[in-house]
């Protein structure tokens, strides 16, 4: 990358114009040379309110990490921070990358919660400052966790000729409006075999404390039925339809290839302790955004989504456990009212949090297997978008064997960005087999486990992409 390229934006480019001084004025230091002998750190606040963290080291080895963090909650009534960063917090991470004379920098998003859309100028802004600051960088590299790895492919599809290449880890690869209908399908299927005449809302929240009455409501009939065999059938078949982890956090017991008891137990904790709160609290942020319902499960089959799980064994063996047809519930699955979404919250949505495969650069995604909060067939649906779009070539898939959302060492992080730094240097990709990618780590001297894994995810339960448009 010889330089940093005019933005097809050109609302952003005035933004930016307009905002170059300001930026310094409020919090930044004086503008350090790219052939500085010493390390610098500059920090600032973009117009709209975002602030930036650039942290550049003594030896800049031209390369730029441009990185997304994930998701920060947002907690109504507090003063919430926000700051900006520029790395993950995986052991050592940060230190080991400037060490090896990368260049670190990120924004703080202009506010917490699902800001996908204003995320994405916020980050091309910083990377525009950068430039501004320290000269043109030779590769400009993107990277994100979470909530920022979608935020990471947005930039990848939408900047080709500002990012050289991309590193989306543990993200909601499978975009927006798959997600908010995946996490809707878990709370209709809960709903409706818990508490069919509750009246509990699930989407289309007013506000917070709607939705804060819809998380309390549905965790308290999940708690409830948890203590019974039935109960407990019925949770693991919402859980499969939804594609969730029968292992998700490495303080769990791992089950045994047919131990549905163990793996139902393990489904219900993050269910109730994080999926229910995030497909409600977390949906009313989202729609806020989006002005209404991103969401619908109309014209969905439930009973052809079961035969496609890969945890189909697991409900059905309960439901034999539990002395329950499964027949039936499926059935009242079908008969139950369905909810439809809103069209402009849905484009929306489409537009700002969707993807199309479009990659002109080379993408690297890294996934935990066992993943409790974005399950890992989000990467088998992004496989699939880019394969529609035909840049299959530019996209490899790698997989970590542990539990956790996100739970990577720091060793898994530093393989994965070398990787793609090194695709992106040569023009080809090396080794990207688990093999490979462990071996690379061996290499570098990792101080941490590698756990990369050969491994191919099952198909994401509702796929939903920009050029397919699929949501069915």
């Amino acid at each position: 990358m010889t330089g940093l390229r005019r933005s097809h934006r050109p609302a952003l480019s005035a933004l930016l114009g307009a905002g170059i001084l300001l930026a310094l004025a409020t919090g930044g230091t004086q503008p350090a040379p790219a052939d500085t002998a010493a390390a610098r750190q500059v920090t600032g606040t973009l117009p709209d309110g975002a602030t930036y963290l650039m942290d550049v080291p003594a030896h800049w080895n031209g390369t730029v990490l441009l990185y997304s963090h994930g998701l920060v909650a947002v907690e109504p009534g507090h003063d919430q921070p926000n700051p900006a960063k520029n790395a993950p917090g995986w052991g050592d991470t940060r230190q080991q990358l400037l060490d090896e004379g990368y260049a670190l920098i990120g924004s703080s998003y202009v506010s917490p919660g699902w800001v996908v859309d204003t995320a994405v100028d916020d980050q091309v802004a910083t990377l525009e400052k950068f430039g501004e600051v320290f000269g043109p960088a030779e590769r400009a590299l993107a990277w994100g966790e979470s909530l920022g790895g979608m935020i990471t492919t947005r930039l990848a599809e939408e900047y080709g000729d500002r990012i050289d290449g991309s590193l989306a880890m543990c993200g909601t690869e499978a975009g927006g409006v798959a997600r908010w209908n995946n996490q809707l399908d878990l709370s209709f299927v809960l709903r409706t075999l818990l508490a069919p005449d509750s009246g509990i809302r699930l989407t289309g929240f007013r506000d917070r404390a709607e939705a804060d009455a819809s998380a309390d409501a549905l965790t308290a009939e999940a708690e409830r039925a948890q203590r019974t065999p039935a109960g407990r059938a019925r949770i693991a078949l919402a859980a499969a339809l939804a594609g969730v982890a029968g292992y998700n956090a490495t303080d769990q017991q791992r089950p045994g290839r047919r131990d549905w008891a163990t793996t139902e137990a393990n489904q219900y904790a993050v269910v109730s302790e994080t999926l229910i709160p995030s497909t409600t609290r977390w949906r009313q942020d989202a729609e806020s955004h989006a002005g209404g319902s991103v969401s619908w499960n109309s014209g969905v089959d439930y009973a052809a989504m079961l035969a496609r799980s890969p945890y189909r064994d697991e409900a059905e063996g309960l439901y034999r456990s539990a002395g329950l047809t499964l027949a039936e519930d499926l059935s009242a699955l079908g008969a139950a009212p369905r909810l439809n979404a809103e069209d402009a919250a849905v484009d929306f949505m489409a537009r700002t949090a969707s993807f199309s495969g479009a990659l002109t650069r080379p993408q690297l995604n890294v996934h935990t297997v066992y993943d409790g909060l974005v399950p890992v067939q989000n990467e088998h649906a992004y496989r699939d978008t880019a394969r529609a779009a035909g840049t299959s070539a530019l996209l490899r898939q790698t997989y970590v064997e542990r539990a956790g959302h996100c739970n990577f060492t720091q060793d898994e992080a530093l393989t994965a960005v070398r990787t793609l730094d090194e695709r992106v240097a040569t023009g080809h990709w090396g080794d990207t087999s688990a093999h490979g990618m462990n071996a690379s780590a061996r290499e570098h001297g990792a101080v941490t486990e590698t756990a990369y894994i050969r491994y191919a995810p099952a198909p994401f339960p509702r796929p939903y992409d920009l050029t397919a448009r699929q949501g069915a």
